[in-house]
């Protein structure tokens, strides 16, 4: 044992309790070496350079204390000559001699040793091995000519009075200045702008040169005209600024030889500091300069920081953010790491916008720019992706690192960022608003195909327009259309509310629908005090608080509008208030529409989903009264509320148990198992129940599970969706979720292609001639065009190509720049569209923002643009809400008891309801819906002329192989001639023409040939049938042969019809007075079904589960 401790070491001398007590005394002893740094800085030069020369602050004391002695300097030369009496007499003794009285030489000889004594200091610290460098120096040179004389007379009495040209030390001076300002700006940690540092060294030149002439040409006059230094100032001034007027001019030869000597060193001189002042400001102008730090702090700005500016993202900028009157004082700053555009800096200089747009070039990245754009003091900071580049992820990863850095430099500047690939989102979720592009591109694409036009809804309700585009045009359609346009999101607390405070307490479809028929504004959605999510149409069971914020469309907000009291009105003439002009109805129609007579019940019973229709009253009840709404409750009663039951599907159309137990076993409902990207937001949506196999993906090629190689093989009961698209992205995704949301019913799933490439053949292959709609997505490939509006180019000749060829299809796309829509389904000789082209210059040079949606093919969702969604990140600074809004409408997100965006289609056992009103409270005391706006299609009236082309190109050619048909093949050939013949619907316009057609090449094709000496007629006769073949004609016999070569049956293509004259538009939130038309779509934002389950989250998770149809039903029971 004790071996065991004798092999113990003792501790160190510093873990023993007696040397934490009495100190470490044996540390001296250690083997360890003390080392001290930096011992070249504890010489005595090391330590006077740190205080003279290396030291911020100290050094700056010492560059203003040697620029006050050169000021004091220059003073005392005054003070000298104008206490000196001018002498008589003509001799050069009294230029090398002045009178200098003791103590004013007293003073300036101590001025003198102390200037001498740091100049030769300073010049011995900053010695690096060259004497002659320090000696021959102009700053030394002129030291030791303006302190050695006095220094001498000290010690030489008689040398008193010398002459010493004292006022050269202006130029040290000024070099003393330069240095200080150096000084400052290091010791203060401000940078001051190179602009600044210029013009103040012009200045002091100009002020050194000025205060030199003076007083040389006043010492230099003493034996001529004996000027004092007044009149030496007016004569160095008319001088410099080259008047020579000639009253004051020097006499001696040495004052003209001094003048001549002064203009030439302003010559060299002033030029040289000009032309670095112009260059200065030429880059400043470049550079955009800096946003003033008071300016920042009493005055609200913004910053825009972008990759490139484009004169159309500004102009949309600025049109939509100053749109707000409460944003009328803000600035804007633009940080731009690129040089200004020609035609940016000439929307600049316009008056309304350079008063309040500011351009800095510069990069987010670097400090000092954010510091320029005084980042820190911004109410917001806008940060927008480059949509023209080939590489959007590069682009992203631009706008990623710009966000981090603002983030990290203003961590309380709120931030509104724009990427493009929504995988790329999750980088910026501490942003306070973003907006995918690709997300939003395709939910717009996916809904236009089951919404029609959705695209220009959303579009439509994110600008800001006042209504009054197409006002002045003679077309109707393009009044009501504009009128309708100005419609736009707003919101207000309920009880500060004049629409809504008197619905407190009552269900939020009888608000709805009695806020339309009083006020015409339409309530589409609320958020609780206690909740951030906004609910819209929350259903007939949500109950109005008075701390509940509304959420509604209208012309403008409440506060901007006036409310007339009509009381007495009112109750004497009821149908004046809302009915009135042509649409006027009879008394006892307004009195149902207004529910205030009720003969009628609806049907409570469930209603189908799948094909949305408003039924009519039983015959029996027809032949006793008219048919009648029922009112919109105050409170909704539970057990008349019986909504679609469409988590069991119940409600879908008749299907036999056969179909409907295998249409149970083949799909189930709920969230997707596998997310393509971070953030992405989980949908309940139909699923498979196994997953297929990727072989069987590929539509084009069999594999040992099918043996199908086309899209007709296949036997798809809905018709398809075709995506025709350059690369399978991760935002296809937000394309397919709408379509397979659980509130869609299985009976209108439509089967979806996804075509990489768009070849003829693989068009016909993949079925568009039976699809119901094609969707194509922008091509990235072509985003590095030269000329960034030629970036769409291939997307648009891909689509009028599939115009031509398939012109009754309905062809959806998304274009990069709004200008282009102008070329889609492009028509050279259409009037009608050349009108609609001058209506859209005659909106743009009114200040329209809107100029653009007279084109037909936007008015009938055809096409749009995703930059038109940039006004949605604008807007959302002045309305936080309106991203979480859009995104529920296009089923982005989802919130358990929120609404969807759906439509129905009013047909003709529809039409009794009449007007937008009736409808209106049809739907909100039946099912709940709130429509919030109407599609109409038209047809189109066409000019005389085009009458004329359109008959002309209707003529039926017969080839010659038609005329050498047998009798057998003649039926053969006359379905081909008809399907030549189908270019548009002008046949069954013109019976007469088709008639006789007809019977000309049924006479024509009886003929044969009688002599061989008509062999050269016949060939004449069949150039001039071909010549005489419309490119409809040809445009299908080309598909037609295609389609027989593949394979494929051509019945589809035959029955195809042509709609080129019909016209469609959007009326949102029409007045509560519109006729209904037949086939006119009514949006409509139903309310979640699965609000009204008592039990909806487990059901949700559980009919993942249960897969056979009992299951199904028995969970999701009303």
């Amino acid at each position: 044992m004790v071996d065991l401790e004798s092999e113990v070491p003792p501790l160190p001398p510093r873990y023993r309790f007696r040397d934490l007590l009495l100190g470490d005394q044996g540390w001296q002893n250690d083997d360890r070496v003390q080392v001290e740094f930096y011992m070249n800085e504890n010489t005595f030069k090391e330590r006077l350079k740190l205080f003279f020369i290396k030291n911020q602050r100290s050094s700056l004391r010492i560059r203003l204390f040697n620029f006050s002695l050169k000021l004091l300097s220059c003073l005392l030369y005054i003070i000298r000559v104008l206490l000196e009496n001018p002498s008589q007499g003509n001799e050069w003794s009294h230029i090398f001699w002045v009178n200098r009285s003791l103590p004013l030489w007293g003073l300036q000889v101590s001025v003198a040793l102390i200037s001498l004594f740091e100049t030769i200091l300073l010049g011995y610290l900053s010695y690096k091995g060259n004497i002659w460098e320090q000696i021959l120096r102009i700053p030394f040179i002129l030291e030791i000519i303006n302190a050695v004389p006095f220094i001498i007379s000290i010690f030489w009495p008689s040398l008193r009075n010398l002459f010493v040209p004292v006022f050269l030390n202006c130029w040290l001076a000024k070099h003393a200045l330069e240095n200080m300002i150096n000084d400052l700006h290091r010791a203060i940690q401000r940078t001051q702008s190179a602009m600044f540092n210029q013009v103040l060294i012009l200045i002091s030149t100009l002020l050194c040169l000025i205060f030199t002439c003076i007083c040389g040409i006043q010492h230099l006059e003493r034996i001529g005209k004996k000027l004092n230094l007044f009149d030496s100032l007016y004569f160095c001034i008319v001088t410099f600024s080259t008047v020579g007027f000639g009253d004051v001019t020097p006499e001696t030869w040495s004052s003209k030889l001094f003048v001549v000597a002064m203009i030439c060193v302003a010559l060299v001189v002033l030029p040289i500091q000009f032309e670095q002042l112009a260059y200065l400001w030429m880059e400043r102008q470049k550079s955009g300069g800096n946003y003033s730090r008071h300016r920042a702090q009493t005055e609200k700005h913004v910053v825009l920081c972008v990759s490139s500016l484009k004169i159309d993202l500004l102009m949309d900028f600025l049109n939509e953010f100053y749109a707000h009157p409460r944003l009328q004082d803000y600035y804007v700053v633009i940080l731009c790491p690129t040089e200004m555009d020609v035609q940016v800096r000439r929307v600049l200089q316009i008056p309304m916008w350079s008063q309040r747009v500011i351009y800095l070039q510069g990069s987010a990245l670097k400090d000092q720019d954010l510091l320029r754009a005084k980042m820190d003091d911004a109410e917001a900071c806008f940060i927008l992706s480059s949509r023209c580049e080939v590489d959007r992820t590069s682009s992203d990863h631009q706008t990623i690192l710009r966000a981090w850095a603002v983030k990290d430099f203003a961590p309380n500047c709120p931030l509104y960022v724009q990427i493009l690939k929504p995988e790329n989102k999750f980088h910026i979720k501490f942003a306070d608003h973003v907006v995918c592009e690709e997300e939003f591109k395709y939910a717009m694409l996916a809904l236009n195909c089951i919404c029609p036009a959705t695209s220009t809804l959303i579009t439509l309700l994110v600008h800001t327009s006042r209504g009054q585009e197409g006002q002045q045009s003679p077309e109707q359609w393009q009044k009501m259309y504009g009128r309708c346009s100005g419609n736009e999101v707003y919101h207000i607390v309920l009880e500060e509310s004049t629409f809504f405070a008197e619905y407190e307490g009552k269900s939020f479809t009888y608000a709805s629908f009695h806020a339309h028929k009083k006020f015409g504004v339409c309530l589409i959605g609320v958020r609780r005090e206690d909740n951030k999510n906004i609910l819209l149409n929350p259903g007939p069971r949500c109950i109005m608080n008075a701390t509940d914020t509304c959420f509604y469309i209208n012309i403008t907000k409440e506060e901007n509008s006036a409310f007339k009291n009509q009381d007495q009105q009112k109750k004497s003439n009821v149908s004046r208030s809302f009915y009135h002009g042509p649409s006027r109805l009879p008394v006892h129609s307004i009195i149902a529409s207004m529910g205030t007579v009720a003969i009628d019940l609806q049907d409570t019973s469930c209603r189908s989903t799948s094909g949305p229709t408003l039924s009519l009253p039983t015959e029996g009840s027809k032949e006793i009264r008219r048919p009648s709404i029922a009112p919109v409750l105050e409170v909704a009663d539970t057990s008349s509320i019986q909504t679609c039951d469409l988590l069991s599907d119940q409600s879908e159309d008749e299907t036999t148990p056969d179909e409907e137990i295998s249409s149970n076993l083949e799909y189930a409902k709920g969230y997707p198992p596998y997310s393509p990207y971070i953030g992405s937001s989980p949908t309940f949506c139909h699923l498979l129940h196994e997953k297929v196999p990727f072989c069987c993906l590929r539509l084009d090629k069999s594999c040992q599970h099918n043996y199908y190689e086309d899209a007709k093989a296949y036997g798809f009961k809905n018709k398809l969706i075709i995506v025709a698209a350059e690369t399978a992205g991760n935002g296809l995704y937000n394309f397919i979720v709408p379509l397979r949301a659980y509130y869609r019913p299985k009976k209108e799933l439509n089967p979806i292609v996804l075509l990489l490439d768009n070849p003829l053949d693989d068009l016909l292959r993949c079925g568009v001639t039976f699809a119901a709609n094609m969707v194509v997505v922008d091509k990235e490939s072509t985003m590095s065009a030269e000329e960034d509006y030629m970036a769409d180019a291939k997307t648009i000749v891909n689509v009028q190509t599939l115009f031509r060829l398939f012109s009754s299809l309905s062809i959806i796309t998304e274009l990069t720049h709004p200008a282009n829509m102008r070329f889609m389904q492009f028509r050279a000789k259409d009037c009608y569209s050349l009108a609609l082209s001058k209506l859209e210059k005659k909106e743009r040079e009114k200040g329209s923002n809107l100029a653009f949606m007279f084109r037909l093919p936007f008015a009938a969702g055809r096409v749009f643009s995703i930059s038109m969604l940039d006004t949605l990140l604008y807007q959302s600074f002045v309305k936080d809400y309106m991203i979480s809004i859009t995104r529920l409408l296009l089923g982005l997100d989802t919130t358990p008891g929120s609404g969807f965006l759906c439509s129905m289609k009013i047909t003709e056992d529809d039409l009794w309801i009449r007007t937008y009103a009736r409808l209106y409270q049809k739907l909100c005391s039946s099912t709940g819906d709130v429509p919030i706006g109407i599609y109409r299609t038209e047809s189109q009236k066409l000019t005389t002329s085009e009458s004329r082309e359109i008959a002309s190109q209707s003529q039926i050619s017969i080839s010659v192989e038609e005329w050498e048909d047998t009798k057998d093949c003649k039926e053969q050939g006359h379905h081909r001639s008809n399907h030549r013949n189908s270019t548009s619907s002008d046949q069954s316009d013109h019976p007469l023409l088709r008639r006789k057609s007809m019977q000309w090449a049924r006479r024509l094709s009886r003929k044969g040939p009688k002599h061989s000496g008509k062999t050269a007629e016949k060939i004449t006769q069949q150039r001039l049938n071909l010549y005489r073949r419309s490119e409809r004609q040809e445009l299908a016999e080309l598909v037609n042969n295609r389609m027989k070569h593949l394979g494929l049956s051509t019945a589809g293509y035959d029955e195809m019809n042509d709609h080129q004259s019909t016209l469609s538009y959007i009326l949102i939130n029409p007045s509560p007075d519109t006729r209904l038309e037949l086939n006119d779509v009514v949006y409509l934002i139903r309310p979640d079904p699965l609000a009204y389950l008592p039990n909806s989250e487990p059901s949700r998770k559980n009919s993942i589960c249960n897969t056979t149809g009992q299951d199904s039903r028995e969970e999701t029971q009303l």
